[in-house]
C-alpha cells in the first residue's frame, strides 16, 4: 500500500498548518501554546495581570504593599469547520496518490480554509473596534493621514514602543501607493509569518498587509449543514460595509487552532465510495485581551451594525 493511512495524516497535518500559517494574512497571530490554557473542549483561559501604580516611599513603613491581580478570562471557541474530500481510485494510481494527496489538500487549504479564516478574523478584529467606537469612514482625508491618525490612536492606549500592523483592503493599499508622502516614507523590510520571512512595504516600522477585498467585509455568514450539495464557505451581503484599513498592536490577538485534524481513509477502508477520503477539520477562533480590546482602529466604508461573532468576545470578558 502506497500510503499509510496514520503516518500520511500526521506528516500532512503538519505540512497544512504550516501552509495556513503562512498563507493567511492573521498567521502570525497564531498562538498554540494557548492550547494548554483549554478548560473543557470549547473554551480557552487568557490571563490579564492588573498592577496599581507607584506611591511615595516612606522611610519609617517602607514599601506600600500592592494587590497583584492575575484575571483568567474565559474565551469560548466558536470556528469549528470541516469537509470531507474524496479522490476517486481511478483518478490516480497507488504509486502517485501520496504526493497527489497532498498537493490537493494543500490546495484545499490555500484557497479554501485561509480566505475564510482571514475573512472571519479580520472581521470579527474590525467589529471589536466597531463595538467601542474605534472606527472611521475616510471622507476626504489622504490615504496617508487616515494612517497617522489610526497609528495616533493606538499609540495613545499601548505606548509608543509598541510594535503595530495594519491591513489593508485593495482599494486602500492602491489609493496608498498612489499617495506622494507615502512613497516618499515607505520602505522594505522584513515580515516573519509561520516559518518564512517575507518582504513587505512598511512605514516606520509599521508593516502594511495587503488582503484581498473579498477578505476584509465588517459582517459575513458561514455556511452550515452537512449536506454533500451545500457549497460551504462564506458569503457578504451584497453592499456590505468594507473595512479599508485597521491598525492593532502585533501582539494584540492570539490566533487559536485547538483542532486541526486529518482523518485518510483508503478505498478499502472507505465505506460511502472507491476512493480515498480525506477528512479535514479546523477548531480556531481569534482572541483579543481586555487590555489591547481598545487598541484597535478601523477606517471602513460605511456604518454597520457589529455582527454577533464580534461581540461574543467583548461579553466574554474584553470589556473594562
Amino acid at each position: 500500500m502506497a500510503i499509510n493511512s496514520i503516518e500520511s495524516a500526521v506528516k500532512y497535518s503538519g505540512e497544512l498548518d504550516k501552509a495556513f500559517a503562512q498563507k493567511a494574512a492573521v498567521g502570525f497571530f497564531a498562538d498554540n501554546n494557548l492550547r494548554e490554557k483549554f478548560v473543557g473542549a470549547k473554551t480557552v483561559m487568557i490571563p490579564d495581570v492588573e498592577f496599581l501604580g507607584l506611591v511615595n516611599y516612606d522611610r519609617d513603613g517602607g514599601f506600600a504593599r500592592s494587590k497583584t491581580t492575575v484575571a483568567n478570562t474565559a474565551f469560548t471557541m466558536q470556528m469549528d469547520r470541516a469537509r470531507s474530500i474524496m479522490i476517486d481510485r481511478e483518478d490516480m494510481d497507488e504509486s502517485g496518490v501520496a504526493e497527489l494527496a497532498g498537493k490537493i489538500l494543500g490546495e484545499f487549504v490555500r484557497t479554501k480554509a485561509v480566505p475564510e479564516c482571514d475573512a472571519y478574523c479580520i472581521s470579527k478584529l474590525a467589529g471589536l473596534a466597531n463595538e467601542n467606537g474605534n472606527t472611521q469612514t475616510a471622507g476626504n482625508k489622504k490615504p496617508f493621514t487616515l494612517f497617522n491618525e489610526l497609528v495616533q490612536k493606538v499609540c495613545e492606549v499601548v505606548g509608543y514602543d509598541e510594535e503595530l500592523v495594519c491591513f489593508v483592503d485593495g482599494t486602500m493599499y492602491a489609493a496608498l501607493q498612489n499617495d506622494e508622502t507615502f512613497g516618499k516614507r515607505v520602505i522594505v523590510s522584513d515580515f516573519k509569518k509561520g516559518e518564512i520571512n517575507l518582504k513587505l512595504k512598511s512605514i516606520d516600522g509599521i508593516p502594511i498587509i495587503p488582503v484581498s477585498s473579498e477578505r476584509m467585509k465588517g459582517v459575513y455568514t458561514f455556511a452550515t449543514g452537512a449536506e454533500a450539495t451545500n457549497a460551504g464557505g462564506f458569503t457578504h451581503a451584497e453592499g456590505a460595509a468594507s473595512i479599508n484599513m485597521l491598525i492593532m498592536p502585533k501582539k494584540g490577538a492570539s490566533l487559536v487552532k485547538k483542532t486541526e485534524t486529518l482523518r485518510i481513509f483508503t478505498p478499502e477502508q472507505n465505506q460511502d465510495a472507491d476512493a480515498y477520503k480525506f477528512d479535514y477539520r479546523i477548531y480556531y477562533d481569534i482572541f483579543v485581551k481586555k487590555s489591547a480590546v481598545k487598541a484597535i482602529q478601523c477606517v471602513v466604508s460605511a456604518a454597520y451594525e457589529t455582527p454577533e461573532y464580534a461581540k461574543k468576545d467583548k461579553y466574554s470578558g474584553a470589556e473594562e
